[in-house]
Parts: C-alpha cells; sequence; structure tokens
C-alpha cells in the first residue's frame, strides 16, 4: 500500500502516511499517544476550552495541540488511526491529528453517521456494574440540574465523555436506536476529506504531499 505524506505535518516535516502493519506490537508501542499520556490524555484534550477560557488555558491548549500534532503526523499509524477514529469508532479527545469537531465535520463532508462506542463497558472499567443507559443520564440531569458534569459520571460510575455523548444526544433529539449504517467510506475518501476540514482551520499547516493509496 503506498501513501502520501500527511496534511497534518508541519512544512518540511516527516510523512504521517506511511505504510502500515496494524499487526505490530512493537509500531503501537511507539506511538505518541502511548508514549505521552499525559499529553493525549489531558483533561484540555478532552474537552477543548471555551472562548470565554483564561488567556493562560487557551495558550496551554495551543501548546497540547501543537506537541499531538507533531505526534501524529510522525506516527506509522496515523492513517489507520484516522480511518478508524472517523468511520468506525466515535471517540473523544485529540485523535490522529483532529479534534472531536474536526471528526465531525469530516462525517459530514462524507454523509456518514458513527454510533458512539462505550469504551467504558467494553474495556470493563464499570467491572460487574450494569451498563449507563441513555435515560438513566438524562433522569439524573433532570434530577440534579446543579451538579457539574463530573459530579454526574461520578454518581453514575463511568467516564465524564460517556456523559457528555449522551447530553449531545439529547440535544440533537437523536434516539438511542440503532440506524442502518452507511456503507464504509473508502480510505483515500477518508484522506480528502481529512485536508479539506484542515485546509480550512487557519491554523493548520496545508498537505505538501500528492500521491494516493493505490
Amino acid at each position: 500500500m503506498t501513501v502520501n505524506s500527511a496534511n497534518l505535518a508541519e512544512p518540511g516535516g516527516s510523512s504521517s502516511r506511511a505504510a502500515v502493519d496494524t499487526s505490530s506490537i512493537r509500531e503501537w508501542a511507539m506511538t505518541g499517544c502511548i508514549a505521552r499520556p499525559d499529553i493525549f490524555q489531558h483533561r484540555l484534550m478532552e474537552e477543548p476550552p471555551p472562548a470565554s477560557a483564561t488567556r493562560r488555558t487557551r495558550e496551554r491548549y495551543e501548546q497540547l495541540v501543537r506537541e499531538a500534532k507533531a505526534l501524529c503526523a510522525s506516527c506509522p499509524l496515523f492513517t489507520d488511526c484516522l480511518y478508524s477514529a472517523v468511520a468506525e469508532h466515535d471517540v473523544s479527545g485529540f485523535v490522529a491529528g483532529t479534534t472531536a469537531v474536526q471528526r465531525r465535520s469530516i462525517r459530514n463532508l462524507l454523509d456518514i453517521e458513527v454510533p458512539a462506542d462505550d469504551f467504558d463497558q467494553l474495556a470493563g472499567a464499570r467491572g460487574t456494574r450494569r451498563p449507563v443507559s441513555h435515560q438513566e443520564v438524562l433522569r439524573l440531569r433532570t434530577q440534579y440540574p446543579n451538579d457539574s458534569l463530573e459530579s454526574l459520571a461520578m454518581r453514575l460510575g463511568c467516564s465524564l465523555s460517556t456523559v457528555k455523548r449522551h447530553l449531545r444526544r439529547a440535544r440533537r433529539g437523536q434516539s438511542p436506536a440503532a440506524k442502518t449504517p452507511r456503507p464504509r467510506p473508502e480510505v483515500n475518501a477518508v484522506l480528502d476529506a481529512f485536508d479539506t476540514v484542515i485546509d480550512h482551520q487557519q491554523c493548520q499547516p496545508r498537505r505538501t504531499g500528492s500521491s494516493r493509496v493505490a
């Protein structure tokens, strides 16, 4: 498989669309997101600061994004990671050089919907406790309207991202019932949509490569 350099890479930087073998444990061990959890799992990367945040907070977030982008740009698993985060799993945080908002924009361009994964349950984070339902999250939000989302997550025994996901779904008027999935897009289509979205971000460098997946 032949792939080009990523839009994500800084001018003159290394290629991030490299051929990968996802069965290689060694490659996974070398990925920046595993080596630098202090960046990728930082609370600001989970939930970007609002416009009303202090200048110091916004500057810290921008620094984290720059560092994360540099790590993603040099990652041999960038293409697989981006495709998975866009077309297969609706994850939160900073993944494959993109924020959650950017990944939603990419999906809008591709006209696809990806159901959110409950990683708390999949990873066994909740132990033997029952899964958190959509209705339960809304019930507790109504019962404790002044509680922070962190407090609701503690009451439910789940992650903050799980609570936010259910509340976003409620705001959009979406039913938790499963929808008929659309066909998954081709890898090149995801890369093209990535380029389009990133190119519209003034703070993002433009793609320098030209070859596509064969």
